[in-house]
């Protein structure tokens, strides 16, 4: 490949990382987007509705089966005390069974009871020992009969006991399960944040802001913004260069797309500076309700300090984003700012192991006057080698 051609692919590949015309959306789109967008959040709230109130009938559920889980132990274990007493009477009973028998029968084998009975010396003594030898084996069987009886009853019982009890273990742990799905399914649903009425709230609001600015339904409301801003004398000066936001530092964690890890983490000196000159665009906080953050344990320090910066890039906005500062600098929303500005500080709040800063550049801002939606803003990251701001592993000037 010749070196011209490798100039005009890279010529190519500048262009398209390039942020210029960074909205290419009309306020008729913006409309239909927030509108699309307000929908599917109302989707989303009744779906979590309706999850919730799914939960809420399977804990009944699982809660009557714990009842019942102890119920059928109770059960049990009055069973087993029935056992251990009927074993005593088994036992009692063989006793007495035997007494009997050694009470009656003689020395000389198992012609005992024949002995006894033709051993009378009249008729009427003979009759009574053959009552006696006839009532005795009778009361031997009877025992024996009732023993047997009483054995496989206490076993039925205790196997029938033992069923019930795995079919409720079972039917406890199929609800649990379909409570864990449930509950995923809503905490997929809800994790995104903001909330979905905030989500919902400034799309509302960026959609007022451009028709308040009287944009055009065909103008590009980026643009637009741009231009109505030029002109009240409010614009921001265009940014020549970029620089890193801390004085010193090193790098923890880079860029991997909006699909991935949408910054760039560092650690370092604690003043935190923009990355270019620019006016504040947003302070607020950002929840920290993520699966693998929130619980106890995990890596939840409140809820993230965020500072966003709005920049005027070739022809256009694109937002700069300061995330877990420990606190804010002494600017408000609207403020104009400088490189040396000190906007924050560096900090751990939110979904975070230590002190770092998370910076993130995007396209546009789900906040107010950021000119889109949540959704849109999680898919409008640049990379920072593309305007030229690089980090190495370490570095003391900015």
């Amino acid at each position: 490949m010749n070196r011209k051609k490798v100039k005009y692919l890279l010529l190519i590949g500048i262009i398209l990382l390039s942020p210029k015309n960074i909205h290419a959306k009309t306020i008729a789109q913006f409309e239909q987007e927030v509108n699309k967008y307000t929908a599917e959040l109302a989707e989303k709230q009744a779906k979590v509705a309706k999850n919730e109130a799914e939960v809420a009938e399977i804990k009944k559920n699982i809660a009557s089966l714990e009842n019942q889980i102890k119920e059928t132990k109770n059960q049990i274990n009055t069973l087993q005390k029935e056992i251990e007493e009927s074993n005593r009477q088994i036992e009692k009973k063989s006793k007495e069974s035997k007494q009997i028998i050694a009470y009656y029968q003689v020395s000389n084998g198992d012609n005992a009871y024949l002995e006894y009975a033709f051993g009378a010396e009249t008729i009427t003594d003979m009759i009574y020992r053959v009552s006696i030898v006839e009532q005795l084996t009778e009361y031997n069987d009877q025992i024996m009969k009732e023993l047997q009886q009483l054995i496989a009853e206490n076993n039925r019982k205790k196997s029938e006991l033992s069923n019930k009890q795995q079919e409720l273990n079972s039917l406890k742990n199929k609800l649990q399960s379909e409570k864990e799905r449930i509950e995923a399914d809503t905490k997929g649903i809800v994790e995104s944040m903001p909330s979905v009425e905030t989500q919902i709230k400034e799309a509302k609001a960026n959609l007022a802001y451009y028709k308040k600015l009287g944009c055009g339904t065909t103008e590009d409301i980026g643009a637009c913004q741009f231009r109505v801003m030029q002109s009240s004398g409010s614009s921001l000066p265009s940014v020549g260069t970029f620089q890193r936001p801390i004085d010193s530092g090193k790098y923890s964690r880079g860029w991997t797309g909006n699909y991935g890890h949408r910054g760039v983490d560092m650690t370092g000196s604690s003043a935190i500076h923009p990355i270019a000159e620019g006016e504040i665009a947003a302070i607020y906080q950002d929840s920290c309700k993520n699966s693998w953050c929130k619980p106890a344990g995990g890596w939840c320090n409140g809820n993230a300090n965020i500072v966003v910066v709005r920049h005027n890039y070739n022809g256009g906005y694109i937002y700069s984003m300061y995330v877990h500062l420990s606190r804010y600098g002494n600017y408000r929303v609207g403020a104009k700012v400088t490189k040396e500005s000190i906007i924050g500080y560096m900090g751990t709040t939110g979904c975070s192991t230590g002190d770092h800063l998370h910076l993130e550049i995007t396209k546009c801002h789900w906040k107010a006057q950021g000119g889109c939606t949540y959704a849109a803003f999680q898919n409008s990251s640049i990379n920072p080698s593309s305007l030229g701001l690089h980090f190495p592993s370490r570095w003391n000037n900015r």
